[in-house]
């Protein structure tokens, strides 16, 4: 089955790059015949005879191919409301992939197309802008006028990509085309102004506002079948609402080590205050992470290697970037939000409190080791073609549930650092909430900010941010439930393997790096040497609700 999936993955990745335009009919049919293909090839194979490994990765390969197609049916849906929008679209997609299929070029016709192309696309701008196929519910207009405005700028990197290729090789061509060329260049520029002004109703050079696109109960509960979460979305957000009274709590008793009562809104406030000075947030990010390898390696957790810890690295993320992630980003590189003195005082003090020392504290380790450098480090030499079936239930719920596991050891030790690591995890509770209750269309982007202010403590630039990230469309629509309710499985996993007594915290912690990414209630099969079927049901029920 390995030979099989890593086939499919090669595949997969040739046809999506011969077909890149993401509105372009060809590739909308191709890939779904895709799919549809490899699922038929798939049921040729004699499941019965399949080693128990390969059985898993039979129902992995089943499962993803199957999500595969239903997400490329749904995201066609989508894409046939922006070719309406955009009726040249289908133009603009010919030509680059003529061009691809390395045809014949006539300069003269091309000019004729492109000439064309203009009036096609005023036209679509005088449509637009008198509201022609466009809803008449304001907020659903935004949306569909965003999600267009998105798909044009692709199309506008097309036709500079089809054009690119033959100005200036071909004489004929740039003779022909260089003036009408610039006319179409113009008017999707023109376009992409309007849409932004007057169908979304922003700047057009407004990068920062919130439109995201609820998806709805039903497809939030097939997202949750294809990651075997037998959960619906209001009982996650009910397990969410316990996990952080439980946070609650315990930030009252270190608010009460510190002083403060219980009022841990101001012990918070208090931490947010202990940061270092500028310049010296990368010494600081190094002492943490080291600190958090001494913590594993004393108490014999999980295996590190010696490479693991010697090609980590660190690099400084720009003010842009910190718009939408204000916090770290990890890997093998752990990527350190902090001002620079290219910005605002009111946003290098906000970045500074954001990113105080206890913050980063519990932050480093889930970013590097044993979080997700560490993962990264084993998934590139265990299993490596299991990424294909990546999910972020596994790569982030396994970065929290080590937050949740050092909190059991003990890694806090005073009320301060306890203060740091309640305010991710609370966050991560509020995450579940606030982006399951925008998706059943109960929230709008900026309550789900105001929440994280008044919830967790965010700074306000903090919580917008977090939130653009959520919605902007780059993560999935359960990305952000991912972190928490992943690390609940892996901490339910722990219960069940190693306080038993059936695995010691090394064998089970290296086993789940070992065995590669999926979503984690296989891991539990794989772990446990249970059976798995093809088309078989999610029936573990991991949150004790005691």
């Amino acid at each position: 089955m390995q030979a099989h999936i890593e086939r499919v993955q090669a595949d997969l990745g040739s046809l999506e790059r011969a077909y890149p335009v993401r509105l372009g009919l060809g590739r909308a049919a191709r890939l779904e015949a895709f799919y549809i293909d490899e699922l038929a090839k798939l049921k040729t194979v004699d499941f019965g005879k399949l080693a128990q490994d390969d059985q898993l990765d039979y129902v992995l390969l089943e499962n993803h191919l199957r999500h595969s197609l239903a997400q490329h049916k749904t995201e066609q849906k989508r894409l046939s409301i922006s070719r309406s929008l955009l009726p040249f679209s289908e133009t603009i997609t010919k030509l680059e992939e003529t061009r691809r299929r390395m045809e014949p070029i006539d300069g003269a016709a091309s000019a004729k197309t492109l000439n064309e192309l203009v009036k096609a696309i005023s036209q679509a701008q005088r449509d637009l802008e008198a509201g022609k196929g466009l809803p008449k519910d304001a907020r659903m207009r935004q949306v569909q006028g965003n999600a267009a405005a998105n798909d044009l700028r692709g199309l506008t990197r097309s036709l500079s990509d089809w054009y690119s290729f033959y100005n200036g090789y071909d004489p004929l061509f740039s003779w022909w085309c260089q003036a009408p060329y610039g006319e179409v260049s113009e008017a999707l520029k023109n376009l992409q102004n309007s849409l932004k002004e007057k169908v979304v109703g922003i700047r057009a050079d407004d990068t920062t506002t919130i439109i995201g696109q609820p998806i709805g109960e039903t497809a939030l509960k097939e997202e949750l079948a294809f990651e075997r979460i037998p959960y619906s979305p209001s009982e996650l957000v009910e397990i969410a609402e316990k996990e952080y009274a439980w946070c609650e709590a315990q930030a009252k008793k270190a608010a009460k080590q510190m002083g403060f009562g219980e009022d841990w809104h101001a012990a918070l406030e208090h931490v947010k205050g202990l940061h270092v000075k500028p310049g010296e947030q990368p010494q600081l990010i190094r002492e943490l992470a080291l600190e958090a390898i001494d913590f594993l390696e004393k108490r014999d957790l999980v295996t590190i290697p010696a490479l693991a810890k010697e090609t980590w690295r660190m690099d400084m993320m720009s003010p842009e970037r910190q718009l939408v992630s204000p916090f770290f980003l990890g890997g093998e590189s752990i990527i350190v939000s902090y001002p620079t003195d290219t910005m605002s005082q009111d946003a290098k003090l906000m970045s500074m409190r954001g990113n105080n020392r206890h913050f980063s504290r519990a932050t480093v380790q889930h970013e590097l080791i044993p979080g997700h450098h560490l993962q990264g480090f084993m998934l590139d030499r265990y299993r490596p073609y299991r990424q294909m079936f990546g999910t972020p239930f596994w790569i982030e719920g396994w970065a929290l549930y080590w937050e949740m596991r050092l909190w059991d050891l003990g890694f806090a030790a005073t009320p301060e650092d306890k203060m740091g690591m309640l305010f991710w995890r609370m966050h991560r509770a509020v995450r579940i909430v606030f982006s399951l209750r925008f998706h059943l269309g109960e929230l709008a982007p900026l309550e789900c900010v105001e929440m994280l202010v008044k919830r967790v403590g965010h700074e306000p630039s903090t919580a917008l941010a977090e939130v653009r990230r959520s919605f902007a469309g780059d993560y999935g629509p359960l990305y952000q439930a991912a972190y928490m309710v992943g690390g609940l499985q892996f901490r339910a996993l722990h219960t069940e393997l190693v306080k038993s007594g059936k695995m010691n915290e090394r064998q089970f912690h290296d086993a789940i790096l070992q065995s590669g990414q999926m979503p984690v209630e296989w891991v539990r099969a794989n772990l446990s040497n249970a059976k798995v079927k093809p088309g078989s049901e999610s029936s573990w029920r991991f949150y004790d609700s005691k």
